[in-house]
C-alpha cells in the first residue's frame, strides 16, 4: 500500500539494565495496512510497540505516530490509539456491557450508552451483555478487549499477541474482524507467533533480538531467505531425520506427520543429500515450497541472543 504513513520509526534504540532490548528499528506503515510483528520471546516487539504508542521514551532514535511525535505529543497519540495487550486486563467481577460503559467514561465518550450499544452491536457482543467478563471462554474475553480498543474509534490499532490461548474458530472470527476494520481505514499492527496469522497480513516486520532482519510480503520475505525444500514421503521416522541433518546442504528436518520436510540453501546440495539418504528406504523425495515457519527458524538461529542464554526474557521497565 501506498497511503499516508500512520506510524514512521527510524533507529529506534531501548536498553534496560544495560541490555540492549530494541536496537535502531525502522518501520513505516501506512493507513489501512495490517502490518506483522513478528520474532521469538525477549526480541523487542511489546517494548517497540510501547515506544510507538508514547508508553516509552526511546533512549535514541525518533519517529511519528498519526503526525505526532512519539517523544514530545505521547498523550495525543494514546487518544487516537488502541492498544490490545496480551493479558485480559478487565474486570471479570463486572459484566461486558459494564466494562464498556467503564472504558467509555474513561475516553468521556458522550453519549456514553449510544457507543456502548453500537460497539455491542458491531462485535457481536449485544446478547451477552449482560454476562460477567469472569465467565467469558478465551475467544468472548478477546472479542471484549478488542471492542473496548476500538470502541473510541481509533485511527491505530496495536494488538499484542492478542490471540495467545485461544481457540483456531475464535482467532479466525477474530481476523475477519480486523480485516473488515481495516478495510474501513484502520491501520493494524499486530505481533504474533502465529504462522497463519503472519500470512493474513499484507505485509510482516521480523525482528530478533532487537534488530530487525526481514521484512515484505509474505512471499517477498520466503523468496529473499534464498531456502529450498524437499518433502520425503513413505518412510519417516527420527532414523532417517537424524541421518538427513548430518548430511551437508541440509539445514532444517521437520517431521509432519509421516512426512518429513528438509531445508537447505544450496538447492543441488540439499537434493544429493536427500536423494542418497532415502536411496533403498522406499521413500520418496519431490521438491516443494519453503513455508514462513522455516524462513524464521533460519532466521532465528543466524541472529545472536541479545541476553547471553537467559531465556531471551525480554527486559521490562
Amino acid at each position: 500500500m501506498n497511503g499516508e504513513p500512520i506510524i514512521e520509526i527510524s533507529g529506534l534504540t531501548k536498553a534496560f539494565s544495560g541490555k540492549t532490548v530494541v536496537d535502531h528499528v525502522d518501520m513505516t506503515v501506512s493507513r489501512g495496512e495490517i502490518v506483522g510483528f513478528l520474532g521469538p520471546n525477549g526480541s523487542g516487539k511489546t517494548t517497540t510497540i510501547r515506544m510507538i504508542c508514547g508508553l516509552l521514551k526511546p533512549d535514541s532514535g525518533d519517529g511519528t505516530c498519526l503526525g505526532y511525535d512519539i517523544r514530545t505529543e505521547a498523550d495525543r497519540i494514546k487518544l487516537e490509539v488502541g492498544y490490545m495487550t496480551q493479558r485480559f486486563s478487565f474486570y471479570e467481577d463486572l459484566t461486558i456491557r459494564e466494562n464498556l460503559d467503564f472504558v467509555a467514561r474513561l475516553y468521556g465518550l458522550t453519549p456514553r450508552g449510544d457507543y456502548v450499544d453500537s460497539t455491542l452491536g458491531q462485535l457481536g457482543l449485544t446478547n451477552r451483555r449482560n454476562q460477567l467478563a469472569g465467565t467469558l471462554s478465551g475467544g468472548w474475553k478477546q472479542r471484549l478487549a478488542l471492542a473496548a480498543c476500538v470502541m473510541h474509534k481509533p485511527q491505530l490499532l496495536l494488538l499484542d499477541e492478542p490471540t495467545a490461548g485461544v481457540d483456531p474458530k475464535a482467532r479466525r472470527e477474530f481476523w475477519d474482524e480486523i480485516h473488515e476494520l481495516a478495510g474501513n481505514g484502520l491501520t493494524v499492527l499486530v505481533s504474533t507467533h502465529y504462522m497463519d496469522e503472519a500470512e493474513r497480513c499484507h505485509r510482516i516486520v521480523y525482528i530478533a533480538y532487537g534488530q530487525v532482519v526481514a521484512r515484505g510480503t509474505v512471499p517477498e520475505v520466503i523468496a529473499d531467505s534464498g531456502l529450498h525444500t524437499f518433502v520425503v514421503k513413505g518412510q519417516s521416522g527420527a532414523a532417517l531425520a537424524r541421518r538427513l541433518r548430518e548430511r551437508p546442504g541440509v539445514d532444517q528436518v521437520a517431521s509432519f506427520g509421516n512426512d518429513l520436510h528438509v531445508v537447505g540453501t544450496d538447492e543441488r546440495l540439499l537434493e544429493q543429500a536427500v536423494r542418497e539418504v532415502i536411496a533403498g528406504t522406499g521413500a520418496r523425495a519431490e521438491p516443494d515450497e519453503t513455508s514462513l515457519e522455516d524462513v524464521f527458524i533460519r532466521l532465528m538461529g543466524q541472529t545472536a541472543d541479545n541476553f547471553d542464554g537467559n531465556g531471551g526474557t525480554e527486559a521490562r521497565p
